[in-house]
């Protein structure tokens, strides 16, 4: 895993006891019971999602609500005393096929319990592609919206996977995105920045 995210030369300070991460609950056509599962980094620096049935897809032989899948995670991150975090950036990776003229988006949010949501960041693929996707959000230090001190609340991440026909053959090809992989090994990694409370 990576080490402590670091913005303008400072190293973020990285809590000296593990972090716990327990997922509440699990929400959405894109992560059904059982097939999202959620890992801390031994550094704390980083949590890691694994979906093993995250596919939007068009075309042959997808049903007409194929063409988006969602996943909400509801997580419980237990922080060290005297510890703060926030979400850095986040990498996602997938596969995608998509035929010439159709298009693929992904796109997330993420908010803590009580508080508004944060804007959307969405990040499109254009056909023709058969490959694997990567996208990264980053946040700028400025920007980072911290979890309240001394106070545990709930974290939730929402994911998208959109797939558009477009001018594609629908009626004998098939798009797809997934946010996972056969073997399981497609992972979703959130970085954390770290503070110490006041």
């Amino acid at each position: 895993m990576v080490g402590s995210p670091t913005f303008g030369g400072d190293s973020l300070p990285t809590p000296p006891d593990r972090i716990v991460i327990d997922v509440a609950t699990v929400n959405g056509s894109g992560c059904p019971a059982g097939s999202a599962a959620v890992a801390v980094s031994p550094d704390n620096t980083a949590f890691t999602v694994t979906y093993s049935s995250y596919l939007a897809q068009v075309g042959v032989g997808s049903k007409p609500t194929d063409f988006r899948k969602n996943c909400q995670l509801d997580l419980r991150v237990h922080v060290p005393q005297g510890f703060t975090y926030a979400i850095a950036s986040a990498d996602y990776r997938g596969f995608a096929h998509l035929e010439n003229g159709a298009s693929g988006v992904e796109r997330a949010n993420y908010y803590f319990q009580g508080d508004s949501g944060t804007t959307y960041r969405s990040h499109r693929f254009d056909g023709p592609t058969d490959d694997n996707w990567q996208a990264t959000d980053s946040v700028d230090v400025a920007a980072l919206v911290w979890a309240p001190c001394g106070e545990e609340r709930n974290f939730n991440i929402n994911t998208e996977l959109r797939v558009s026909a477009g001018t594609s053959d629908q009626a004998h090809t098939t798009s797809f995105m997934t946010m996972d992989s056969t073997d399981g090994s497609i992972n979703t990694v959130y970085h954390l920045a770290w503070k110490q409370c006041p």
